[in-house]
Order: C-alpha cells, then structure tokens, then sequence
C-alpha cells in the first residue's frame, strides 16, 4: 500500500509539473527579471489559450453574482491555481482586460487556508508567494510584495502578507488552517476566503460570517474525496434550493475539459488509482471511498436516457415512508436480459393516495414489490399500508428483504453490467453517491430510500415483470392481417372479405 501510495505521489507530481504549463506561457516578466505568474495566467493564445479551460472561466465570472462559490474538480486540473490567481487579483487590484469576476476598488483583507499548517505553507502559501528562497514567483508579483511576517513555530511558514494595491494602499492576506478550530477562525472581518481542499462545516459556516459584513466572498476549491460531505451537500442539495441558488455556485471540472494533462500520465495515474475513487479524481464527482456499499464508478452504471421500447417487460419497487416515499422502475431488454432503471418517484410528507395516484400515472397496469414492513398496522386507523395502498388500485407484492444478501445481489448486477441506471435519476444517483457503512460496517440508515427500492425491486420485482398491454386497435389489426374475421362477426377465417 505504501508502495503504490508513493507512486500515485510520484505519477501526480508529474502531472502537476506538466500542469505548472497553464501559468508559464508567454510573457510576464518584471523589471527585475523575476517572471511573473499573474500576467502569465489564461493567455489569449497559445496551446493552453484561455478559451481552452471554459470551467475556470465559468468559476472565476461567477464571483460576481454569487457569494458563495465552489470549484469541485478532479485531481491535477488546476484548481488551486485558479483560486490562487483569483486571490492574488483581488490582493494586488490588476485584474486582465478580460476579467468578468468580482472586484473590489480597495485594498482588501483575506485569508487563504488549508487543512493544516504544514499543507497550507506547502501549497497555499508556496502558490502565492513562491518556495522559500524564491518568494516573488508565486501568484503574487515580486514587485508588490511588501512584507512577509513569519508563523511562530513552523519553520518557512508565513503568518501574513502585506500587499501593495494599484489604490495605493496595501491588501494582507493572513494563513490559516482547518486543524486550528473554529475558534480560530473568529472574530475578523475579511472581504476574500479561499479554502483550499474541503474545510469542516463549522469552520466553514463561521468563514461566511467573517464576510457578512464586508460584501466579501468565500470560495473553496477541492477534489471530493469526503464524498457528499455536509459543505458538499450544501451546494448541491440544499435545504432551500431557491434561497440557495441566489448565493451559491458549483462548478464542477474533470480531465477532459483541461488540455495540460497528457494521455500517458493520465493512464499511469488511473493504474495506481482505486476504482471507488476515480469519479472523484478525474470528474470531481463526489465518491465515499472505501466505506461506499456499491464501489463502483458511477460512470460505469449511468446510461443516458432512452426511451424504453414498448415491448419491454416493467414493474417497480416501493419504500414507503412518512418522511419519504421512494419508488424505482425497471425494465427488461428481452434480448440481452440487462435491466435499467428508467424512472423514480420521490415526495415527502403525503398521504398514501397522494403516492399511489402518481404510481399509477407511470402506468396502472405495472406492478410492484413493497416493504414487508407495511404488512404492519398504520399508526392511524388499525389497517396496514399494504391494504391501503392496493385500495388505491395498486398491484402490490410484499418484497423479500434479507439485507446483506440484497445488497450482494444489487452488487453483483451493478458490477456485472446486468443493471443499468438512466442518467434522468438524479435522486437515484444522489442516494448512490452517498450509500455507505458507518465505521463498525453498518449501513447507514440515512437518504437510503431509492437504494432499498432499488434493492426490493432487484431481487423480488423481476418477479413481477409484466409486459405492457396492448393497444386494441394494434391487437385488432394483428386479428385482421392474420384472417381473423371474428373481430367483425364473421365466424370464420377470412369471412370479413367474403
């Protein structure tokens, strides 16, 4: 493990020697001498131009409508850098022709922070200010760095940087890390935060305050190796979605979607990379890594949609809940066997006739497999939901639910390529993305519910497949073509020509 831990180090120190490319194009040289990483960012033309890297672009323009941002990206894409190029723009006030962002017209106080001191100087503080030795090549110009104040008890390590502003007056930037507390990100206001890598929610929550009162911003750049962690979850699900989308902006960017990264080194970093974690790596797509249930990559169970051809055999599975009630349909290829999930239903807080008029509008005619936990009384009137829902009109079957022998089986045809997943179902996918084991390897019971209908629906609703009825006049024309001339009371073959 510690073999190919290092090699994974080795292989990515070389992509990022290849990414060090999208800062040293062109020109950008002081009057020193010094070369100048500021000028040399996004160039207009070149192999690495910036119209080549469209998700940086998007990141960086959006500062300007939004408070809250995040730059959610796969390994060696050039992240850090954008957040600190960003940071070094607002910290110096000579922001490019082309800048679309945020700006501020005066100097300003910042904080760039990182997981914990030794990995903030290593790369936060080297990003902007250069190694130690050569302070000046970073993303801040030599020529208006005004004074570097060193940390207490961390060799080479800045506490501050004073920075001279095209105002004529000086913007600091101060280091901090996550390991520090939330404490100690108290009491300040500061108009930028940059989190580089994923902070704890309460560091970030108290990061936000810091800029209530500035009209600042906050915004964070990382790989999510934490899967949909609660500052993850923040941005992608949010509590109040509408709210949410006035401040808040994601931006996700994978290898693709860069051109420094070559082929050879891409290829040699998957070999070293665990399977559980290569969505993370190369899409930023959020992964739970070893405690995930199904660790696989979603990009090998996601299909685009299709429209399930109308000779396919269908049925459902249903988790009924108050809190939520989730439903998963499936279909069958008749020629390969492969099974897709093609639809889900997802509502909290209704009634049983509320879920069951939705069901039935996918189709009436499909049937479905339920917790067997609704052969149990409802807690209002004495009858169980089983009984409530097929009073709806709902062709229901109670669902095995042997726990760790589903998840194999859900396993297995996931890993087998016997179940596909349509890329409509975003709840689906959510729910995949975080299905995981606690630390004692207990499932945990949270945002699981399309993964139980899943489950119920893998191993007891194929057994319920059903093929879709027939529209009658197609069932009427098959009689003709076929002679039946019983469909018009002609009592033998053919006789509606007679």
């Amino acid at each position: 493990m510690v073999r190919a831990a290092k090699r994974t180090a080795a292989l990515e120190s070389r992509a990022a020697s290849q990414a060090c490319g999208l800062v040293l194009v062109g020109g950008g040289v002081e009057e020193n001498g010094s070369r100048n990483k500021l000028l040399t960012m996004f160039p207009d033309e070149g192999p690495l131009r910036r119209e080549l890297y469209p998700r940086h672009l998007e990141f960086l323009a959006a500062g300007a409508s939004y408070r809250e941002r995040l730059f959610m990206a796969g390994n060696r894409t050039g992240k850090t850098e954008a957040g600190a190029y960003e940071m070094a723009l607002h910290l110096t006030g000579k922001y490019p022709a082309w800048w679309t962002g945020k700006r501020f017209e005066k100097a300003v106080q910042a904080w760039a922070c990182g997981t914990t001191n030794g990995t903030t100087r290593d790369i936060v503080q080297e990003k902007l200010l250069g190694p130690e030795g050569a302070h000046g090549t970073g993303m801040i110009p030599a020529g208006l760095i005004a004074k570097v104040s060193n940390k207490q008890g961390l060799p080479n390590a800045a506490d501050t940087i004073a920075v001279k502003h095209v105002s004529g007056h000086r913007s600091h930037v101060s280091f901090k890390s996550y390991e520090s507390g939330r404490k100690a990100f108290e009491g300040a206001a500061v108009h930028v935060i940059w989190l580089d890598e994923e902070s704890p929610l309460d560091v970030y929550i108290e990061c936000l305050y810091r800029t209530a009162t500035t009209g600042g911003i906050l915004y964070t750049t990382f790989t999510p190796l934490a899967g949909m962690s609660d500052v993850v979850k923040g941005f992608t699900e949010p509590e109040n979605p509408e709210e949410s989308r006035k401040v808040k902006h994601v931006t996700q960017c994978d290898w693709s979607q860069v051109p420094h990264l070559d082929e050879a080194a891409k290829a040699q970093l998957l070999a070293s990379t665990p399977p559980y974690q290569r969505d993370a790596r190369t899409k930023g797509i959020p992964q739970l890594g070893a405690g995930a249930i199904y660790s696989m990559p979603e990009s090998e169970i996601v299909v685009p949609f299709f429209p399930i051809p109308a000779n396919w055999r269908r049925s459902y599975g249903l988790d009924v809940g108050w809190n939520r009630t989730a439903v998963v349909w499936g279909a069958e290829d008749p020629d390969s066997k492969t099974c897709y999930l093609y639809h889900e239903y997802y509502r909290a807080q209704a009634e049983p006739v509320i879920h069951a008029h939705a069901i039935k509008a996918v189709g009436d005619w499909i049937s479905g497999v339920v917790d067997p936990a609704c052969l149990g009384s409802s807690q209002t009137d004495g009858r169980n939901l089983m009984e409530m829902y097929t009073s709806q009109g709902l062709h229901l079957q109670p669902a095995a639910n042997a726990v760790e022998s589903g998840l194999y089986e859900v396993w297995d045809a996931l890993s087998t390529g016997r179940l596909r997943v349509m890329s409509t179902l975003g709840n689906w996918i959510s729910e995949f993305r975080k299905y995981h084991r606690d630390e004692k390897g207990r499932v945990v019971k949270k945002d699981d519910h399309l993964m139980d209908a899943t489950r119920y629906w893998w191993v007891s609703g194929r057994d319920w497949l059903k093929d879709p009825p027939r529209d009658p006049n197609e069932a009427l024309l098959e009689r003709l073509r076929q002679g039946g001339g019983e469909a018009w009371g002609g009592g033998r073959q053919g006789g509606w020509m007679k």
